[in-house]
């Protein structure tokens, strides 16, 4: 097969342009999912996470303060996970050409993943549910209304098993493009540290349920060190798109 035309779609007539626009949009993906992450750590610090146990109560706190129950409820994380679309098409275009094959399963593992996340939302089912159940004064109808609320917790971003299918998905895409990183331009920490941090994610997910005490010590840790690895790989891709004249051959170049 002749390499020239195996790679003919990344040529340098057409291709740089379209993977720095990637890498660009990934970049401020990344940044925008920092912003998230040290948000996601103030909340923790200062109204905490989860909702009640019961839906009656979880209807009340949307009721008392709506901001504090969407954000428990975990509106900003739904809200967030599409950037992660933009964040591994970037990826992808950093190092489609340092391993082509795990490139593209990785992307595909994360784009499974968060589309199986974004098709389990809660937050606003359960405000709709508390703002009918609020105005209602009909015992049957609210009873219906909290059995419609334990239906929509059942399957929420935490109990759904698309939602922590997809989960996992997209943390075993996470891992394995991050050890595509290690072959490429970014460095060997940031490399690193994405395979500790999603490592440890990922191990949360799949030994949470049944050593929970350990998952969560897991998932404390892996949060700390998130703003630490977007903020990495955000400004590696924001330098890689704005290279020009000096691209590196394992990145823009055609094959030889």
């Amino acid at each position: 097969m002749n390499p020239t035309s195996e790679h003919s779609l990344f040529s340098n007539e057409t291709g740089p342009g379209v993977l720095r626009g990637l890498c660009r949009w990934g970049g401020f993906a990344s940044f925008a999912l920092l912003l998230y992450s040290l948000g996601t750590l103030v909340q923790v610090a200062v109204i905490g996470m989860g909702a009640p146990a019961d839906v009656a109560g979880i209807f009340d706190m949307l009721h008392d303060n709506k901001l504090e129950g969407l954000l428990r409820l975990d509106l900003p994380t739904i809200l967030a996970m599409p950037l992660y679309y933009l964040l591994f098409l970037g990826l992808f275009a950093a190092l489609r050409r340092v391993d082509l094959s795990n490139s593209i399963l990785s992307t595909a593992l994360a784009f499974v993943g968060v589309t199986l996340v974004l098709a389990t939302p809660t937050a606003l089912p359960m405000l709709r549910l508390s703002e009918m159940y609020a105005t209602t004064t009909n015992e049957a109808l609210k009873e219906q209304y909290l059995a419609a609320g334990h239906a929509v917790m059942a399957l929420n971003l935490w109990h759904s098993t698309g939602a922590v299918l997809g989960a996992i998905l997209l943390q075993i895409g996470a891992v394995l493009i991050c050890y595509v990183m290690l072959q490429g331009d970014f460095s060997k920490g940031t490399a690193w540290l994405g395979i500790i941090m999603h490592g440890l994610d990922l191990a949360h997910l799949v030994c949470g349920r049944f050593v929970p005490l350990t998952g969560m010590v897991m998932m404390a840790v892996a949060g700390v060190l998130y703003p630490f690895w977007f903020f990495l790989v955000g400004r590696k891709l924001l330098q890689l798109a704005r290279q020009k004249n000096s691209q590196p051959k394992t990145w823009f170049a055609s094959a030889d």
